[in-house]
């Protein structure tokens, strides 16, 4: 049997008319002659009854610290919510659907609550489901210990269930649908004339998603590239064909990737530049390294990191500003930040060994007038430190400079 994995977000569930839609999606794929299994996430965002951050919310009223494993059995309940609910409108249009969660899809992780490793898929029971016609909705983002705890996969959990089923079912692709119609070269709240890319490859999904695209999770990305299995990104309410993802010519999918140097411009906002004095000497290099040692143990990430001999600069999330001058003062060192700042990348496959891709990239900010702090790079992306308010128009400059509107 042919299967298909499909994953819907949690905005893609959370009205009886978008249900309808996912419903719609799952049947069509159905009578199309695949098996189908559906990933949901939990309903709705912030603020909604069973969306996951509410959920934390309650755990948190409860009062004292919250108990990890307390934590993700409660955390768990809004995806199995949002798979039962969906699984019902199907079954009300006469199609046989069976609904499991995480554990009793088959998925075995560690016992690090809040963030759990997937260790094995058994995916027999969905096996199972699929041979007796009927097509499986999984409640995303959770798994199962050995010893049969609940347990959550951490942010993007969902898309990484998704994607650890899809290999572990040996699925012809993944499809992952959201409220655009595939990815997009920029942010359209930022960049208006924003576009779908037909095709991109796994590593620049990658970067587009580390470098802050939500589109798909990091982690899955990853675990699609290296089991080569093809993605494709949709819009739910859309015919449209969406985006390919998938390896450059080779193996189970091929494809023409776009000829630009660039392929997408993304952000991450609400960042945080730090510079550091250190002394100079020779015990400069000892206290470089306890700096950063010191900032892992306490669980900062830093980015954008500069090392000259006597000056450090990084970056950090603006949430963590408080505790990383709190160590690095509390080390005897000499701190400065610069709040409210943003992070803009290009990315791109392309500028692999292209001279003149910074030059551009200085240029399109310099003639927005946008005063860059920091930069940083690597064979598939280039990226600079600007001040948040000048967060849209930096994108709108990068995505005009580098032609991305234009269809090739």
């Amino acid at each position: 049997m042919k299967i298909i994995v499909q994953k819907f977000g949690g905005t893609s569930v959370i009205t009886p008319e978008l249900r309808q839609q996912v419903a719609d999606r799952i049947i069509a794929t159905k009578q199309n002659g695949y098996g189908v299994v559906a990933v949901v996430s939990a309903m709705g965002r912030q603020g909604d009854p069973y969306s996951t951050d509410t959920l934390l919310r309650l755990m948190r009223e409860a009062g004292g610290e919250p108990v990890p494993n307390l934590t993700d059995l409660l955390l768990s309940c809004g995806e199995v919510i949002a798979a039962a609910i969906v699984a019902q409108t199907i079954a009300g249009l006469g199609i046989s659907a069976a609904v499991m969660t995480g554990g009793q899809a088959g998925i075995i992780t560690d016992s690090n609550f809040g963030a759990a490793e997937v260790i094995e898929v058994k995916p027999a029971a969905i096996r199972r489901c699929l041979e007796n016609d009927s097509v499986v909705i999984v409640a995303g983002f959770q798994g199962m210990t050995p010893a049969g705890e609940v347990t959550t996969l951490g942010r993007g959990g969902s898309d990484t269930t998704a994607a650890v089923l899809g290999v572990a079912l040996g699925a012809e692709a993944i499809e992952f649908y959201k409220d655009v119609e595939g990815i997009m070269t920029a942010d359209p709240k930022f960049v208006p004339d924003a576009r779908v890319i037909g095709a991109v490859t796994y590593n620049e999904l990658f970067q587009l998603a580390y470098q802050g695209a939500k589109v798909i999770h990091p982690r899955a990305v990853e675990i699609a590239m290296e089991n080569n299995l093809p993605l494709r990104v949709k819009g739910t309410a859309s015919d449209a064909p969406g985006t390919l993802v998938a390896r450059n010519g080779k193996d189970r999918v091929s494809f023409t990737v776009d000829t630009r140097t660039v392929t997408g411009v993304t952000y991450l906002p609400n960042v945080t530049q730090v510079r550091v004095e250190t002394p100079p000497g020779p015990e400069s290099g000892d206290l470089a390294v306890r700096l950063f040692q010191e900032l892992a143990a306490a669980s900062v990430s830093i980015d954008l990191i500069n090392v000259f001999p006597e000056r450090k600069f990084f970056t950090v999330a603006g949430s963590d500003t408080a505790k990383a001058v709190a160590i690095l003062r509390g080390m005897g060192l000499a701190v400065g930040t610069g709040e409210d700042c943003a992070k803009v990348s290009i990315v791109g496959a392309g500028m692999r060994g292209v001279p003149g891709v910074m030059a551009t990239f200085v240029a399109a900010l310099h003639d927005a007038g946008v005063k860059i702090l920091q930069t940083a790079d690597s064979h598939v992306t280039i990226s600079g430190l600007v001040q948040q308010a000048d967060l849209g128009k930096s994108l709108q400059a990068l995505h005009a400079k580098f032609g991305l509107a234009d269809e090739v």
